[in-house]
Order: C-alpha cells, then structure tokens, then sequence
C-alpha cells in the first residue's frame, strides 16, 4: 500500500533547517525541565505528593459552581476536571496546599456536603499519596528513562553502527524533549501516564528509525561510488510511503484515544499524538542527517591521516 508514488525529496539538503527548528523546541523542553526540577511546573500528584479523589453527583454539576462550593469552605487551590460521562468530577490537592486542611478528603467531602446539600454524591475513589512517594517515583522515572535509552543506543551499535547508535539515541532523545516541552508550553499535567506515553513513543521512533537505518545499510552496501548524501536520500524516500502509513495509522489509533477515550486517559492520548508526528519527523530529519555529519566527519578525518 503506497500513499506516495516515486519521490524524490532532498531530506539531508534540509538538515540545517530542521536542526534549527529541533534545537528551538529542545530549548524550550530544558527550561521545562529545570521548572519541573523546581517544581514550578504542572506536576501531577504522582510526583509532587498530595490526595486524588473522584466524586460521582446525582446531578450534573458544572466546574464553576464546584470551584466555587470549595472556596466557600476554604479551599481554594485544588485542582478540578470535569468528567462529562456520569456527572463524575476529578478533585486533586497536592500537599502544599492541603497542609491547613488536615485532612483533604474529608474537607472536600464537608464543603461539598454543605454547600450542596441538593446534589447528593458518593465517592468512586480516593488516593492519597505522600512527598517521599513522590520523590522515589521521580528518581524511578529518571532511572527508567535513561536505562531505555542506554539500550537504545547499545542495540543499534550493536546491529548497525556506532554512528547510527548515536544519530537513533539524539532522535529519540528529541521526541522525548518535544513532548516534554509541548506540556511545559501548554501547561499540561506532568505524571505517570506522560512518563509512559514518552517511553511509548521512544519505542515507536526507535522502530521507524530502524527500518530507515535498515535501508540505507542495504544501499550503502549496493552503491560504493554515489556519496553519502544520495544514498540517504533515496533511501529515505525508498521508505517514505511504508513510514506514512504507519505513522497514519498509529495516530488514528491515538486519535480514537484522544477524542473518545474519555477524560482520564485525554492528556496520555495527546502525547501519543505529538509523539507520532514527531517521531516520524525525527527519524527523516534528525536520526538520518546526525549519521551523515558523523560519517562526513570520519571520512575527513582518514583523509587528514593520509
């Protein structure tokens, strides 16, 4: 199946733009980074600590008039979101700001019960998790990541070359700085399910960066006298329909998620979106054009040395 007759598209010749453009957001996803280090970001309740509760009203109730039912009672910093599907509402406080209320689960219940007293509601569940839970999650999640890519690049070194090892590792490592930087700049909820959308997609570009790799060893092998460029190229066009169906149907898949898979799960889908579309960027413009600048680099230096 081929979306895309014969093409013949100069990716390399565009790497300077696309370095540009990959830099940009990589510096937008540090300084995201260092505000999550801080914890100036949106960090979900799994890394900062704090209770998770989930209401179910006999009533429709509307963000506004909940917002306002807590502040009544005192509380005026928790975070809510809305559950359209049973008139359910998702109530987070993370530590910091349950200190004065002792103990936040009852508090939320008090002022709901108080200030509402015509919408009955049952709690479907309540989380607390504590600081140093928190804190190991985040180590955990440090260590998970870079354990991944460690084995990233070790598997490719093994199966191609170290240079492609390298080019594989700083595409996946772009995806993962892309999407990090898309919810820093949206101020989108850092959690566990982010963490595994992000491992999720590191696989997934790692699996398309590794079918382009394999084309370009197998004319690197065919064609000894075009240069290095070329071979890219048409290697990477060679490939081009395989890997925009595949990226077509990934993202129709994570757009279902996205669109019909409820609240819970709205945040995880949309860093499956963002991370397919990088992905697939990636693996054209960053994996490829990093190998041909380390390739270029090694043959001027054997030239030097003769």
């Amino acid at each position: 199946m081929e979306l895309l007759g014969k093409t013949n598209i100069d990716f390399i010749g565009k790497r300077n733009i696309a370095f540009v453009i990959s830099s940009i957001i990589s510096i937008i996803a540090i300084i995201g980074i260092i505000q999550i280090a801080r914890g100036a970001a949106n960090m979900g309740i799994d890394f900062s600590g704090g209770t998770v509760m989930q209401l179910k009203f006999s009533k429709p109730l509307a963000i506004d008039v909940a917002r306002a039912a807590l502040h009544k009672s005192g509380i005026t910093k928790a975070d809510l979101q809305e559950i359209k599907d049973g008139n359910k509402l998702l109530v987070k406080i993370d530590n910091k700001d349950s200190a004065a209320l002792g103990k936040p689960a009852v508090a939320v219940q008090a002022a709901f019960r108080k200030e509402l007293a015509d919408n009955a509601f049952t709690v479907e569940s309540s989380t607390e998790i504590g600081p140093s839970i928190g804190e190991k999650l985040r180590k955990d999640t440090l260590v998970a990541v870079f354990i991944s890519l460690l084995g990233i690049i070790l598997y490719i070194a093994w199966r191609f070359d170290f240079k492609f090892g390298i080019g594989a590792i700083v595409a996946t490592l772009h995806d993962c700085l892309a999407m990090i930087a898309v919810f820093y700049v949206m101020n989108l909820e850092i959690n566990l399910l982010f963490i595994t959308a992000v491992l999720t997609i590191a696989g997934y570009s790692l699996t398309d960066t590794v079918v382009v790799f394999d084309r370009i060893r197998e004319n690197l092998h065919k064609n000894l006298k075009s240069s290095l460029p070329n071979i890219f190229n048409a290697s990477i066009n060679e490939v081009l329909s395989r890997t925009i169906v595949t990226s077509l149907t990934v993202f129709l898949a994570a757009a279902s998620l996205f669109f019909f898979g409820g609240e819970v799960i709205h945040d995880f889908a949309f860093a499956l979106l963002i991370g397919v579309l990088v992905g697939t960027y990636s693996s054209v413009f960053v994996a490829s054009p990093i190998v041909v600048l380390l390739e270029n680099r090694a043959l001027q230096k054997q030239g030097n040395r003769a």
